[in-house]
């Protein structure tokens, strides 16, 4: 009878931490796709007036290079809704398949992100700040975004590392999108911090679903703080200057 009574207590035990365990699941489902339409939106904000409502293909962007940069970053937002959908619907099969392309396609992102700042630095964009100094920020995000697609296509095998450090990527993109805000506009720094806040949101994720920040956010959301820091004062030196005046006639090239 002891037994019995032990017996059933156990399995009662295992199905509450079942069903605990599949409530946290769905919680985290909705979270990362949440996330991922937050980013969508912000995006299309920033890039709504000179792009997406511009037409698309038809919207009169500088060149050929600005356009296919353009629809490279715009595909990864829309690849990123997929891929957090699909994890949602259960299809990690497809999601795994999927992610080869996905990762190829972080690849050719870098490649066009550091040719789509040297033709904006040999173009002379932007007047404000100062194309040589601002040459610094979308070429120190290319290595940020390299470095964390890097170490999430190494942490495949673990969902938890690898969603939060895709996720952190992404928002460190979205300093792009948040400075053609109208309220941040020729205010860096300010887009900077919008892009902190949905760090923040995932970092508050991490304590109310598992009472700790993951140690993913904690170092790649720190990575992304410190290189959106540096990167204008590191734009500001002699020695930069120097890199972006021997580059600066290659820009011309896509021109």
């Amino acid at each position: 009878m002891a037994t019995a009574v032990t017996g059933a207590g156990d399995t009662k035990k295992l199905s509450a931490k079942s069903a605990q365990a599949g409530a946290g699941r769905r919680y985290e489902h909705l979270f990362f796709s949440g996330m991922a339409l937050v980013i969508l939106g912000a995006v299309f904000r920033g890039f709504a007036r000179t792009y997406f409502l511009a037409g698309v293909f038809h919207a009169p962007l500088p060149n050929l290079l600005i356009h296919i940069h353009g629809a490279a970053f715009s595909s990864w937002i829309l690849l990123f809704i997929a891929q957090t959908s699909l994890v949602s619907a259960g299809r990690v099969d497809i999601h795994r398949r999927l992610g080869i392309a996905v990762f190829l396609l972080a690849c050719a992102m870098v490649l066009l992100g550091v040719a789509a700042a040297t033709n904006e630095l040999a173009r002379g964009v932007p007047p404000t700040i100062g194309p040589k100094t601002f040459y610094a920020v979308p070429m120190l995000d290319m290595l940020l975004f390299a470095t964390l697609v890097f170490f999430a296509f190494r942490a495949r095998f673990h969902p938890a590392t690898h969603k939060r450090l895709i996720l952190i990527a992404t928002i460190g993109l979205t300093d792009a999108a948040f400075a053609r805000w109208p309220i941040f506009r020729g205010h860096l720094n300010e887009a900077f911090l919008a892009s902190y806040v949905l760090i923040a949101l995932l970092a508050a994720y991490d304590l109310w679903s598992t009472r700790r920040i993951h140690r993913a956010t904690l170092w790649a959301g720190a990575l992304v703080v410190f290189v959106h820091q540096v990167s204008l004062p590191i734009g500001q030196t002699a020695a930069w200057h120097a890199f972006a005046t021997l580059v600066q006639p290659l820009g011309h090239i896509f021109s």
